[in-house]
Parts: structure tokens; C-alpha cells; sequence
């Protein structure tokens, strides 16, 4: 994998039908991998938080997030895509 390409996705909502179908959907057509994936439902609020690696990918960062965010509007989730290394400077300890 190449240096400085894994990134962090975030999800956030109410529980529905077809949510990470249609955020895997927008990764695969991208050509971005899911390195790990972990999803819970609490009280009917959605959180997923994936990593994944846009080595192979053709679209750049700015693309990928319009795309997710767009996809986040139609299914009233909020959903955010940062860099590995901004995502770790923003929640260390």
C-alpha cells in the first residue's frame, strides 16, 4: 500500500435500509478497499467507522468525500472522510 493513503470514514444516523450497501457501492466503484469496518446500532443511531486504502483508486480525496457526503444527504447520515494522519492527530491522547 502506498505511504499516506488509508483513510478514515465515519458515519453517523438514524438505522436504515441499505446504508453500508451504498457506501460500499461508492468505494467499490471508485476502486477504494476496505482494510476494517466496524458498525454498531444503539437506539436506533448508526455509526460506522471504516479504514480504507485508495492506492488503486482514480478519483482523489475531494472526489471520494463529495461523493459520500452527497450519498449522506440522501440518507440523512452524516458522513466525513479524513486521512489517516488527520484523523490520529485530531483523537490522540
Amino acid at each position: 500500500m502506498e505511504e499516506g493513503k488509508k483513510l478514515i470514514i465515519t458515519v453517523l444516523g438514524y438505522d436504515r435500509v441499505g446504508i453500508i450497501a451504498t457506501i460500499s457501492a461508492i468505494l467499490a466503484e471508485s476502486q477504494v478497499n476496505i482494510l476494517d469496518i466496524s458498525q454498531t446500532i444503539l437506539q436506533g443511531f448508526f455509526t460506522m467507522v471504516m479504514v480504507v486504502d485508495m492506492s488503486n483508486s482514480k478519483a482523489d480525496i475531494g472526489q471520494l468525500r463529495d461523493l459520500l457526503v452527497e450519498a449522506g444527504r440522501t440518507l440523512g447520515l452524516e458522513i466525513t472522510l479524513q486521512h489517516e494522519d488527520i484523523f490520529k492527530f485530531m483523537h490522540r491522547i
